[in-house]
């Protein structure tokens, strides 16, 4: 095993370990997930080139201080959810420019908090987990809010929480404007429900799947979409039909063998509750052996 095959194994047991454990680390899941996509440079990612020596060539640490330096610099005393949302909305929002357009939908980095905490643009969900991990560290009853569409930012009780919006700077969000997120993107009404506490692994998941999106529309990214669908394999609680996206992905990469056999494997899996299904998968599988003739 190569180095950085022997590095990305232990990013990922690590991942696992921390997934699994009591309470899962949201920003350190956060960040090596982003490790995934490669050594962080001063400008843009790049590989590391001989020579170069680096304690942290992922960004973890690194990420973690930048964390802990923004909590840091929110004011004392702060007693009222209204009160958090503003001095974070002052601190992230105003001083330090963290925000979103359309634009930052179209690039990978807007989905890897190492990215997002360098260049302060992102995709909502992760300029949330900036929000969510400064404000934590302060002290702040904060909470992520999982909206079909636009994740958002909770303080206070859930049941009348006080939200904002980190993609757009961290501007207050009604009632009513949670409802226009939500009939935008299902065309129903704002459920009480959809207000609930986001978990740690849930934002994860939903990270992942982020990715996973971005790379489908990009079929040169299978790279991206392997690790993707990877990670979310190694979470507690994930969809049992990435085992068969993992296998077409092998067989898309030229990996016939193995794309083959993972098929077979999620055919037995299906052979007690889908078995039309199953017997599906099972003649793709044999067409992805036959392309090795």
């Amino acid at each position: 095993m190569s180095a950085q095959d022997s590095g990305t194994a232990e990013r990922r047991r690590q991942f696992a370990e921390e997934a699994r454990s009591e309470r899962p680390d949201l920003a350190l899941l956060c960040l090596l997930l982003g490790a995934e996509a490669g050594p962080v440079g001063p400008e843009e990612p790049r590989p590391l080139r001989p020579g170069d020596v680096s304690p942290d060539p992922y960004g973890i640490d690194a990420a973690q201080i930048e964390l802990d330096r923004l909590a840091g610099l929110l004011p004392h005393g702060i007693r009222t959810p209204a009160g958090w949302a503003t001095a974070l909305a002052e601190l992230l929002g105003g001083r330090h420019e963290f925000g979103g357009s359309a634009a930052d939908y179209q690039r990978l980095e807007s989905s890897l908090l190492q990215q997002v905490l360098r260049r302060r643009r992102g995709l909502p969900i992760l300029l949330s987990v900036v929000w969510i991990e400064v404000a934590r560290r302060a002290g702040a009853p904060v909470y992520g809010v999982a909206l079909p569409g636009h994740f958002v930012v909770g303080f206070g009780d859930p049941e009348q929480p006080v939200l904002v919006d980190p993609f757009a700077g961290g501007t207050p969000l009604t009632g009513e404007d949670a409802g226009l997120f939500v009939a935008g993107a299902t065309g129903a009404r704002l459920d009480p429900s959809m207000l609930a506490p986001a978990r740690p692994l849930e934002i994860v998941l939903r990270i992942l799947n982020n990715i996973r999106a971005w790379a489908a529309a990009r079929p040169e990214r299978t790279d991206v979409s392997l690790w993707a669908v990877d990670l979310s394999l190694l979470l507690p609680s994930h969809p049992a039909r990435l085992r068969y996206e993992r296998a077409q992905l092998l067989v898309q990469r030229g990996e016939f063998q193995r794309g083959a056999a993972e098929m077979e494997e999620y055919a037995e899996v299906l052979d007690a509750i889908e078995p039309t299904t199953a017997e599906t998968v099972r003649h793709k599988a044999q067409a992805a052996r036959a392309l090795l003739n």
